[in-house]
């Protein structure tokens, strides 16, 4: 159903669709981003695929307070995205269009920037940098920032292939007759519904505009309940493996129906470096079964990939991915752990000729000899600060207070280390001061080293105002007046504890694995008691003055 309208409303410049499900909490949130727009000559239609909770008396609610607002409510639940947005376009009155998730927002100006590119040359549509913000953090940063950081016009994506990373259907404004002349609508029935239009439309459209201001508010969760999070964060899901597979197969025969067929690398690229790498992190995580399950579903499509897409990645990512279609996968899991953060493997093997490969056996085959050959990393020669190590904490226990009790095995599989103890430190920094905790490290065997650290976070020096935050300690190595500071991995999986309140002002310690790539120790501080009444207070004012009395206060509870 649709709120009424009277036949001679004024067409308006631009149709916004806000596709909702089961959202009543953030769909007042999302279109009220809609209705402070600088350019307010829009057209808002909430596309409800048939809520179950209290959305449709919502979205009834906002469409009576604004007459640019319409409710359309889907007949039956549709499962996806896609079909609340093709319902919407058929409704939809503007010539421009664009698309809003009920948990997201636009920027206050999306609507103007998008159509004024539009007016100031003919483009089939204009996109822009997406703004993602995560909601546990608050911390934010820019969806594919290289992409969309300079203004211009891109004449047909075969000139700029490398947009086809930037997959979503939200960041863009589209003209109608565009989508009406290609028939363009989204797939229904399927997931990932997004990268199989986006790609049509970079590959149909005969220009586009770029522009670098955010037009999208993208709202990450990425830590939700499993069953409610979206469908991108459910990859734990065999079935989400699955679905994404089946877009990428439709993807490719588009490309080559349609003339297309130079694309491929790219898009071969992309699905490597984004969608499998998701998946990658994932992996230190995965039980068995679900690793031989998802190996099942990846490789045979990852056997259709052009080589060249497998040659532009990093090392690390290319090891990873010769060890899952080689069905080594508790290597690969180990393997995984190290994406991103400069970790070394356990173990490498050398062969008659030098050639040195992860693990601890040469590759049979020629393809995974080429993959998983270390070569490129300079193990054996990179500069001291940059050498890669692996440290693992092997057993993590609670002392006394608020310290841990570590074991510590460090890998060297380069041998870079002398025979011998090694000075080591760990460091943590909650505040502007480190904590640094000396230890040694000695050797188990050659390129193998373990030591037993107690690290009291009772004597970190939390700043005036409190923390409320987390920090991951790192292990530093010295070596002949040279540091080398690497990641420190915990435990996947250990009971996270509460270690007694610290600092003169008083903060609560959680100590946790942290739960996704790499698996670092973590360390999570929250103001507790008088503190929490002082931060807000402290935080308000920067000034000498307030400094000193926080200081002052400081040295009197002590």
């Amino acid at each position: 159903m649709t709120t009424p309208r009277t036949p001679d409303v004024k067409t308006p410049d631009v149709t916004v669709t806000v596709i909702v499900y089961n959202d009543a909490e953030r769909l007042p949130r999302a279109v009220a981003s809609l209705l402070r727009q600088t350019h307010p000559d829009l057209e808002v239609i909430i596309s409800d695929d048939h809520s179950t909770d209290d959305t449709p008396a919502v979205a009834r609610r906002l469409a009576a307070q604004d007459d640019r607002v319409r409710y359309l409510r889907l007949p039956e639940n549709s499962g996806g995205c896609s079909a609340p947005r093709n319902r919407a376009i058929d409704i939809a009155r503007a010539p421009y269009l664009m698309f809003l998730d009920s948990d997201d927002e636009l920027p206050d100006d999306a609507v103007e920037l998008l159509l004024a590119a539009h007016r100031e040359r003919e483009v089939d549509f204009a996109m822009g940098a997406v703004e993602r913000v995560r909601v546990d953090t608050g911390r934010r940063s820019t969806w594919m920032p290289q992409l969309v950081a300079e203004r211009r016009t891109v004449e047909g994506i075969a000139s700029e292939p490398g947009l086809l990373f930037e997959h979503l259907s939200t960041s863009k404004m589209y003209r109608r007759e565009f989508l009406d002349r290609h028939g363009l609508r989204f797939p229904e029935g399927i997931h990932y519904e997004d990268q199989l239009f986006s790609a049509q439309a970079y590959c149909l459209a005969r220009s586009f505009t770029v522009v670098p201001e955010p037009v999208y508010r993208w709202y990450i969760a990425p830590y939700g309940a499993a069953e409610s999070a979206s469908i991108s964060n459910q990859r734990h899901k065999l079935s989400n493996v699955r679905d994404r597979i089946h877009v990428q197969r439709l993807i490719d025969a588009f490309l080559a129906e349609h003339g297309h067929g130079e694309l491929r690398k790219e898009k071969d690229h992309k699905f490597l470096k984004h969608d499998f790498r998701m998946y990658a992190g994932d992996l230190p995580y995965r039980d068995e079964e679900w690793l031989a399950g998802f190996a099942d579903v990846v490789t045979p499509y990852l056997d259709t990939l052009a080589p060249e897409a497998y040659a532009r990645l990093p090392r690390m990512e290319r090891v990873v991915l010769q060890l899952v279609r080689d069905r080594r996968l508790t290597d690969a899991r180990s393997a995984a752990r190290g994406l991103g953060h400069r970790v070394a493997p356990r173990e490498t093997v050398t062969d008659a000729t030098g050639t040195t490969y992860w693990g601890t056996e040469v590759p049979a085959s020629p393809s995974a000899r080429r993959e998983l050959d270390l070569s490129d990393l300079d193990l054996t020669d990179r500069p001291f600060p940059s050498a890669l190590f692996r440290h693992e904490i092997t057993s993590l226990t609670p002392g006394p207070g608020a310290s841990l009790d570590l074991t510590v095995r460090t890998y060297d599989p380069g041998l870079r280390l002398p025979v011998g103890p090694q000075r080591a430190s760990l460091v943590v920094a909650p505040g502007r001061r480190r904590l640094v905790t000396a230890f040694r490290l000695d050797p188990v065997r050659p390129g193998v080293f373990e030591g037993r650290v107690r690290l009291d976070l009772a004597a970190a020096r939390l700043p005036v105002q409190g923390f409320d935050g987390i920090r991951h300690p790192v292990l530093r190595l010295d070596h002949h007046g040279l540091t080398n500071s690497s990641v420190l991995l915990a435990p996947l999986d250990f009971p996270p504890f509460e270690a007694a309140p610290v600092g003169t002002l008083p903060h609560a310690l959680t100590v946790e694995p942290e739960h996704h790539t790499p698996g670092r120790l973590q360390l999570r501080w929250r103001p507790i008691g008088i503190t929490t009444r002082l931060t807000p207070l402290l935080h308000k004012a920067a000034g000498p003055k307030t400094r000193q009395a926080a200081h002052l206060l400081r040295s009197t509870l002590h």
